[in-house]
């Protein structure tokens, strides 16, 4: 019988000017390089330039994704966007990026799922390709987070960078087998009973304000590893895969720890994870996309690859999408 599957078509990325590197941290918090680097794995991240928006970077990364493809913005009919760093409360962000990329039809909206927004935005897009409401959609992550860090906090504000990345998802037809390139199993979860361990202490109808971000690190690090350990052999049984088959892990890159440990107990040597964490810090619903195009680029994913992304943010959200590259 013939389906549908939906396929990456092109990856693309892009990173603000600004690096920050530990040693900035250095003159206003009691911390240092060493500290960081040991406890994280991150050694520098971006920070926007002032003015320069969530939609600017998306907008960049859209283009390097669509030039990866071949493509150009009247082939795109869907863009869907990750972000918890809008640019306005309304409209959606993923409207500016459809308007400055010239794009006249179609729709486009955003989603927010935190550090799992990718996850989400992927599942979301995949299940509209399939059903036939659009044929080839830009997937998008874009987060300008130092805007929302409490730089006298140093538990938070050393891990956070800004940063874009996106995926051409395009349908095609398939006899369903997992030899086929695509999207081969999506799992996507949420617990809102453990929202108060990584939340931003703001919102329209709550404060009126924009707020700052505040975590419990000890615990979001515990549900960290269950969860996206739960969740990852979730998607592997439904793809009828096993960890031995899997190409590469492209993990939510929130810290070395958390990755190793989960590597550890899926039993899928470290080797086989692309990491940018070290470079760009936890970029939030932008960190998959960014490693994805990073790993192409430097020729690591190949045509055929089974790749594992998994992420886990506020809500708590989680989830995980394997698919053939």
């Amino acid at each position: 019988m013939t389906t549908h599957r939906s396929v990456v078509a092109g990856v693309g990325h892009f990173l603000p000017e600004r690096v920050v590197p530990n040693q900035e941290f250095e003159s206003f918090l009691d911390t240092s390089d060493q500290w960081i680097r040991e406890r994280t794995g991150i050694e520098e991240r971006r920070f926007a330039a002032d003015g320069e928006t969530t939609s600017d970077l998306a907008i960049q990364a859209c283009k390097a994704a669509l030039a990866d493809a071949g493509l150009g913005p009247a082939d795109i009919d869907l863009v869907v966007l990750a972000t918890s760093t809008p640019d306005n409360t309304f409209p959606s962000t993923a409207t500016r990026i459809q308007a400055e990329l010239g794009m006249e039809e179609g729709f486009a909206f955003d989603i927010q799922a935190v550090c799992a927004g990718f996850i989400y935005a992927l599942a979301n897009a995949d299940a509209l390709l399939n059903v036939g409401l659009a044929r080839r959609a830009l997937v998008v992550g874009a987060e300008t987070f130092s805007r929302i860090l409490d730089m006298s906090d140093r538990g938070t504000c050393i891990l956070f960078g800004d940063g874009a990345g996106a995926v051409v998802l395009e349908s095609t037809k398939s006899n369903g087998a997992a030899s086929e390139c695509g999207i081969l199993s999506v799992d996507v979860r949420s617990d809102g009973r453990f929202r108060d361990i990584l939340f931003v202490d703001g919102g329209v109808s709550k404060t009126g304000t924009v707020g700052q971000l505040r975590m419990d690190g000890r615990e979001v690090f515990r549900h960290a590893v269950e969860k996206l350990t739960s969740t990852a052999k979730t998607a592997l049984q439904e793809a009828n895969l096993t960890g031995a088959e899997v190409d590469w892990i492209v993990p939510h890159q929130a810290n070395l720890r958390i990755i190793r440990s989960t590597m550890k107990r899926l039993g899928i040597p470290e080797e086989k994870a692309v990491i940018t964490l070290g470079k760009h810090g936890n970029t939030s619903a932008a960190s998959i996309p960014m490693a994805l195009s990073e790993g192409k680029s430097a020729g690591r994913i190949r045509k055929g690859d089974i790749v594992l992304l998994e992420a886990i943010g506020g809500g708590l959200a989680w989830g995980t999408v394997i698919l053939r590259w």
